[in-house]
């Protein structure tokens, strides 16, 4: 019990130690903002997030197995609402100002609203997933087959810290919402260059159709009907492919477009 509880006090000193340090970064100088500034930007935001959400489970889980994990979590946990709570006292002038939980809370109910963005909190694995595919999968295509390459800083980055009137637990959520959209648009955006060069061909369900081609343009704009043959597909191909091509984006890609 002793090791797990040493477990627990270390971890959530050296998170807290962390948010502190970020915190003070931009008021040290030029140096000070600059290096703040690049870990709101990929890859300085991997490496920010993978000190506060997975190097104190990996420890945890080295150090005390499953029971280790937990109180990593746990730890995690309590980093996070140490962090809430100082700096809404650091905010507490704006204490009666107009706050997004409390607005939705009104909406929704309070226990309602405050479970259900917690609940959202167990998507973090998954996103945590589709951004090791962006690091690891994805970048071996653009130099087998010429997918394009992206510039991860400019989908996967924070910015809504610098919005005025957003404080602690408000800020916090606004934050991961932030991570979290930047990382799915970003492997939507890879992904439509997948399918559109390996399966341009429409779905039969033309209710699935509807509703992917927002994130999948093409289906609409460029794939084979389900009416086509395969000699349709291979034209297609073809048409949109070509040896030399330096960048073989999805088919509605404005970088086709400046070239025709």
């Amino acid at each position: 019990m002793s090791q797990l509880l040493f477990l627990y006090s270390s971890l959530v000193g050296l998170l807290v130690s962390g948010a502190v340090f970020l915190h003070l970064l931009p008021r040290i100088g030029k140096t000070g903002k600059e290096i703040s500034n690049w870990f709101c930007y990929a890859p300085g935001i991997d490496l920010a997030l993978v000190y506060f959400m997975l190097v104190p489970v990996a420890v945890g889980f080295v150090s005390s197995g499953w029971q280790g994990l937990g109180v990593a979590v746990l730890a995690e946990l309590s980093a996070l609402w140490l962090w809430i709570i100082g700096h809404e006292l650091t905010h507490r002038q704006q204490a009666n100002q107009a706050k997004i939980h409390r607005q939705l809370s009104k909406t929704v109910g309070t226990w309602q609203n405050h479970l259900a963005v917690w609940i959202t909190a167990l998507a973090v694995p998954l996103f945590w997933l589709v951004r090791f595919t962006e690091l690891v999968v994805y970048p071996p295509l653009t130099w087998l087959i010429k997918l394009p390459k992206y510039e991860a800083k400019d989908w996967v980055n924070v910015s809504r810290q610098k919005f005025d009137g957003l404080i602690g637990y408000d800020l916090i959520w606004c934050l991961y919402c932030d991570w979290m959209t930047g990382v799915w648009s970003l492997g939507t955006e890879m992904l439509r260059n997948v399918e559109s060069f390996w399966c341009p061909i429409r779905f039969y369900s033309e209710k699935k159709c509807e509703n992917c081609q927002l994130d999948f343009p093409d289906v609409a704009n460029g794939w084979v009907d389900t009416q086509g043959t395969i000699e349709d597909v291979t034209n297609l191909l073809d048409s949109k492919y070509t040896e030399n091509q330096e960048s073989r984006s999805w088919f509605g890609h404005s970088c086709r477009e400046n070239k025709s």
